[in-house]
C-alpha cells in the first residue's frame, strides 16, 4: 500500500479540478459518515481491551475515554461544516473566518491523533495480543489515516478558493452591504 504522503498527494491530484459540490459530497460520504461509524466501534473495542487487559503494562488505559472525547469534538466540527461552511463553499463563497476556525480545529484533531499514538505506544501491539486488541489497533491506524486524508483534502483543496470560480459581487450574489 502507498505511504500516507503518497495517498495524500494522489487524493489532492484526484480532487483538484472537482467542483466544490463534488468534493463536499465525497468528504461527507467517505469521511464524515465513516468517522461516525469508526469512532463508536473503536471506543467499544478500547473499552473491552481496557477491561480485560487493563493491568497489562502496555494496555492503552484511557483510550476509550479519549476516543469518546474525539467523537464529541469531531461530531461538533462536522456539523458546523455540514450546516454552515459546506453550503457556503458549494455556492462559491469562501468565508475566511469560518475557514480559519475549521483549520484551527484541524490542528486540534491532529493533536488528538497524536494522543492515540501516546496511549498505544505508536500502535505497537504487545506480544501475544488478543484478536480484540489487534482489531482495535488496526482500526485506529485506519482512523488516523482517514482523518489525516480528510483534513488534508479540506485544508489543501476544498478551502482553497479557485479564483476563476469565484462569484462576482453584484452579479452572482450580494452580501447586503450595497443596499
Amino acid at each position: 500500500m502507498n505511504t500516507l504522503n503518497e495517498r495524500l498527494q494522489a487524493a489532492e491530484q484526484k480532487w483538484q479540478d472537482a467542483s466544490p459540490q463534488e468534493l463536499i459530497e465525497h468528504i461527507y460520504l467517505r469521511f464524515h459518515q465513516c468517522h461516525r461509524d469508526q469512532l463508536p466501534e473503536l471506543k467499544q473495542l478500547a473499552m473491552r481491551v481496557e477491561e480485560v487487559h487493563g493491568d497489562h503494562a502496555e494496555a492503552p488505559n484511557g483510550l476509550a475515554e479519549h476516543l469518546d472525547n474525539m467523537l464529541q469534538e469531531l461530531e461538533s466540527h462536522m456539523m458546523k461544516e455540514e450546516q454552515i461552511l459546506f453550503p457556503m463553499l458549494s455556492r462559491g463563497v469562501y468565508p475566511s473566518g469560518p475557514i480559519s476556525v475549521m483549520e484551527e480545529e484541524h490542528v486540534q484533531h491532529e493533536d488528538e491523533i497524536n494522543k492515540i499514538d501516546e496511549l498505544t505506544n505508536n500502535l505497537t501491539l504487545p506480544e501475544g495480543a488478543c484478536g480484540t486488541w489487534t482489531a482495535l489497533y488496526n482500526g485506529l491506524k485506519e482512523l488516523q489515516d482517514d482523518l489525516r486524508e480528510h483534513i488534508y483534502l479540506e485544508n489543501n483543496v476544498l478551502f482553497v478558493e479557485k479564483k476563476a470560480a469565484a462569484p462576482v459581487h453584484g452579479k452572482d450574489f450580494c452580501c447586503g452591504s450595497c443596499q
